[in-house]
């Protein structure tokens, strides 16, 4: 399935619930903050694990950059407060039980059968400006998105 959420699209907003039960809304960073927000497979997965605990890593750095990262899987939210907790993930991290937000947002999949892994960079107008699409490819999900917001950061309004 290709991306049907591109750079320069305005992203969709979604209402979905977070491991800690709060209702967050992607409309709730607008003109606040940066948004990261990135789809995984499964919790507890080792390539997922890998890139949740690549985004705690470095969580500081996007704090400092203005951004708040948002993990979103199909998992139940009794698995995602588990996966936060064992590995201490500051950032949000929501359940998505019927795939509807990954579907708007034309979050691929693996074969057509599996969830994928991608990353999106919104800006705080809400606008994508960042699309990273690989399952493997853990490492670059977070280098990337990094790299996008000091270039958003040092881009005059």
């Amino acid at each position: 399935m290709a991306t049907a959420i591109h750079v320069g699209d305005r992203a969709p907003d979604f209402e979905l619930v977070a491991a800690n039960g709060q209702t967050v809304r992607l409309s709730d960073f607008r003109g606040h903050k940066n948004v990261v927000l990135y789809f995984y497979p499964a919790s507890e997965t080792p390539g997922c694990t890998m890139q949740a605990c690549g985004f705690r890593d470095a969580y500081s750095q996007f704090q400092a950059l203005g951004a708040e990262v948002i993990g979103i899987s199909g998992d139940p939210l009794d698995k995602q407060n588990g996966f936060q907790s064992h590995h201490h993930l500051p950032f949000l991290v929501l359940s998505d039980p019927d795939n509807k937000v990954r579907q708007t947002y034309g979050a691929s999949t693996l074969f057509g059968l599996f969830p994928g892994r991608v990353t999106y960079v919104i800006d705080k107008d809400g606008i994508v400006r960042y699309v990273f699409d690989s399952m493997f490819n853990v490492k670059e999900h977070i280098d990337s998105a990094l790299n996008i917001l000091r270039t958003l950061e040092a881009t005059p309004a």
